[in-house]
């Protein structure tokens, strides 16, 4: 089948996108409200895209009204924000961060989740997330129906037991992110394999080539 994107309805793009760009992480994003409370949103349009500079972009449609998200209005204002991952002990708290409570209603306290002051951004983070990046503002890149906010990771906090002896490497024992496929449908990464790519000679000799 054949899929004309420049002609194709915003609903059938979404669908066809999700559905096969995944499995999608999930940013459960914290933000500081203007009247100072906390916000919590998951995100599953997200994901890490340079270490020089540390960026991560987050994907946010607005309203249907075209107004801001509480989390996008807090990001513009603030300028900083937190990104936590999201394992299996925190799916359920998660979804119900993403139900669509009224804007002065923090998030955090109705998943009954206990938080902690960030580092070195005035936002709070999720204290029993894997890994949390405090991130700035690097830009926000506005579309009609979608800003894409480009965060610089300043600070990083990971758990002790998600990383290996030498606190060096990730500990895939412990560290098991889950991720967004489509629609309700979530995976995870407890099941994890080695591929090693062959040696470059041996796919030049199997192919009849020399260097």
């Amino acid at each position: 089948m054949e899929f004309d994107f420049t002609a194709l309805e915003a609903e059938s793009r979404y669908r066809l996108l999700t559905n096969f760009v995944g499995p999608r992480p999930i940013a459960l994003v914290t933000t500081r409200s203007a009247g100072g409370h906390s916000n919590a949103a998951p995100m599953s349009f997200f994901n890490v895209f340079s270490h020089e500079p540390p960026i991560v972009v987050l994907g946010i449609q607005p309203r249907p009204s075209g107004q801001d998200k509480d989390t996008v209005a807090n990001i513009r204002r603030a300028g900083e924000f937190a990104v936590s991952m999201v394992d299996m002990a925190l799916a359920q708290q998660m979804l119900v961060c993403g139900l669509a409570f009224d804007s002065d209603v923090d998030e955090l306290e109705m998943a009954r989740l206990s938080t902690t002051p960030c580092a070195r951004v005035d936002v709070e983070r999720i204290a029993s997330s894997p890994c949390t990046f405090e991130c700035r503002v690097e830009r926000l890149i506005d579309y009609p129906r979608r800003v894409l906010v480009l965060g610089e990771v300043v600070h990083m906090h990971v758990r002790r037991d998600c990383l290996d002896a030498a606190g060096r490497y990730v500990n895939p024992e412990t560290y098991q992110p889950i991720a967004r496929l489509h629609a309700d449908n979530y995976i995870t990464s407890d099941r994890q394999f080695v591929l090693k790519a062959p040696a470059i000679a041996d796919v030049l000799k199997a192919s009849g080539r020399t260097e």
